[in-house]
């Protein structure tokens, strides 16, 4: 009985490697958030104006959620791996945008990246998908 197992190319290891390193990001901007760091702004009269503890788990969950699906996404290449990945990361960049006035540089750096892995994880690997026996 052969047995099949899908490789990881080019665009999806690199999607993934992103996924890992932006959710590391985001997992240490909730932690920061929940330890009311002192380097946040605080934005009066913001329509999305959660208290920061809240953002914080916020990122914190989605941090951890987006590293697993990262690993997920480069151990196994699935199909499955790739939809939950374009969805992690439009969920990603939407906190990001929303998270924008507490610490506009990070936010935009990891809006850039989650932009990035949804750009490489819909470009897929059209050529490569090896069969081993």
């Amino acid at each position: 009985m052969a047995s099949r197992k899908q490789t990881v190319g080019g665009w999806t290891a690199f999607a993934a490697v992103l996924m890992i390193f932006g959710g590391a990001m985001t997992l240490l901007e909730g932690i920061s958030a929940i330890a009311k760091d002192n380097v946040f702004v605080t934005t009066q009269n913001y329509v999305f104006s959660f208290n920061l503890t809240g953002w914080g788990w916020i990122h914190l969950i989605l941090g951890i959620v987006i590293l697993l699906a990262g690993i997920a996404l480069l151990s196994t290449g699935a199909t499955w791996a790739r939809v939950v990945g374009v969805i992690l990361a439009g969920l990603s960049a939407l906190a990001n945008f929303l998270w924008i006035p507490h610490y506009p540089f990070w936010a935009i750096v990891v809006l850039a990246i989650d932009i990035f892995i949804i750009w490489a994880l819909c470009a897929g690997d059209h050529r490569h998908h090896a069969v081993a026996v």
